[in-house]
């Protein structure tokens, strides 16, 4: 039974973080978790649920990672009984279990496509991408500094960048008539708009492939991206996250490529961060590596990643499952299979309904074009859209406002987290959606 606690009319002092509103937890991306989490869609016993399309969970291959588990259970008991407990129970250097950093560092250049070297000694260790993404920003910018952030971006970066840090973010405002790529000038725009507010400009931050487009960075943008952060003598942070995510190796160009064909030149200002909680469907573990060509931000990520450690049961267990090429290797494939016909699946399933999205080939989402829908082509009208979805049809997708799109009327669509199952009864219930609004038109 709860514990009742009367709270005084005068509340005792907070620190300024503590009462910050930079979290974020007010937006209507968090608001449609809150939504299906009082409801939640079951098929059996709550089919009139609501359905969680707005999160980015990959679920397609798991039962991949029970096959290995079930077939390696030394993998989850240490391998060599007490004295493996004990040697794990009182590990706790934050430099991380080598044999893990050493499997990180192969799985990420299995993921390239061998096209880029990873060294385990660059590696650091965090409790997921989140921390990874907010340990970095400590060490690169000052309070009030800014990081310029491309638009559409994951909404979750306004908690995880700014919350705690201080920063500022100032969006690279990208747009549909070139399907949201950055170019030049927006980057000398975003610059411009930091430098008139009186902002140091620290960085750029990228997601790529991006989240929430599903889309992969060209080449030549990565190219200007480099030359645009060496020119301003500011740093270059590449998340990627959904690296091996994308439908084809070969679509996926990693900033580790680049640094690789300019022989590393100006290579001391890049950051590269990745997990394992989209790629390898493990969220709940919370692993996370910092890869920086700064030798200064190793050393001080390193230091700095004692807050935000990772079980060494978890790094023994994932050791040996990342050390095991056999299965990587047919697990990278079989992933990126089972997600391109998922995504197929939902891209099909909308277009019947007459619904477009943007051309993806990767991440676990699409972006869906509902601009058509709208009462009013503003946030407003985009909201009062979402809120039908939401309470109406009982879908939970992201409203493109929440990840600060210019544009009004797009929307981020999960598809990798539920069953195939599911997924029908959300494409069912959007189509009888786009039905109803038809008929009501005529």
């Amino acid at each position: 039974m709860a514990i009742e606690i009367e709270q005084p009319s005068v509340s005792v002092g907070l620190s300024k973080v503590a009462v910050s509103e930079t979290h974020g937890e007010d937006s209507p991306y968090f608001g449609g978790w809150k939504a299906y989490d009082e409801n939640p869609y079951e098929e059996s016993t709550n089919p009139s649920g609501v359905i969680q399309m707005g999160l980015a969970e990959n679920q397609v291959s798991f039962d991949l990672l029970e096959e290995y588990l079930e077939q390696h259970p030394e993998a989850s008991t240490w391998g060599k009984g007490a004295p493996g407990f004990r040697e794990n129970a009182l590990f706790q250097d934050y430099h991380g279990l080598k044999s893990f950093r050493q499997a990180m560092a192969s799985f990420m250049e299995q993921i390239r496509g061998g096209r880029a070297k990873f060294d385990l000694n660059r590696i650091v260790l965090t409790a997921g991408a989140t921390a990874a993404n907010e340990l970095l920003t400590f060490i690169l910018a000052d309070p009030g500094d800014a990081l310029l952030v491309p638009t559409p971006y994951y909404p979750g970066f306004d908690r995880d960048l700014r919350w705690r840090t201080g920063i500022k973010i100032v969006p690279i405002h990208c747009d549909s008539s070139n399907n949201f790529q950055i170019t030049p000038q927006a980057l000398e725009a975003a610059c411009k708009e930091a430098e008139s507010k009186d902002m140091r400009v620290r960085g750029v931050l990228i997601t790529n492939p991006s989240n929430p487009l599903g889309a992969t960075i060209q080449r030549s943008v990565l190219e200007e991206l480099l030359d645009f952060a060496t020119r301003k003598n500011i740093h270059l942070v590449s998340d990627e996250i959904y690296s091996g995510s994308a439908f084809s190796s070969s679509e996926f160009v990693s900033i580790a490529e680049i640094l690789e064909a300019r022989q590393y030149k100006d290579s001391e200002r890049v950051h590269i961060v990745y997990s394992l909680s989209k790629d390898l469907g493990l969220p709940g573990f919370r692993v996370g590596t910092i890869y920086s060509y700064n030798d200064k931000v190793v050393t001080t990520a390193r230091r700095m990643s004692s807050f935000t450690l990772i079980s060494s049961q978890t790094q023994y267990l994932l050791a040996s499952m990342l050390s095991n090429k056999k299965f990587t290797e047919n697990y990278i494939k079989t992933n990126r299979e089972r997600l391109q016909k998922r995504y197929q699946m939902i891209i099909e399933g909308l277009r019947s309904a007459g619904i477009e999205c943007l051309k993806g080939n990767a991440g676990l989402f699409c972006w869906m074009n509902l601009s058509p829908l709208l009462e009013e082509q503003t946030r407003e009208g985009e909201l009062a859209l979402w809120d039908s979805m939401l309470h109406e049809v009982k879908l939970n997708i992201s409203p493109g406002s929440s990840c600060h799109c210019s544009e009004p009327g797009w929307f981020r669509v999960c598809f990798a987290n539920m069953s195939e199952q599911t997924l029908e009864v959300a494409l069912k219930r959007i189509h009888n959606f786009m039905q109803k609004r038809e008929r009501r038109r005529n």
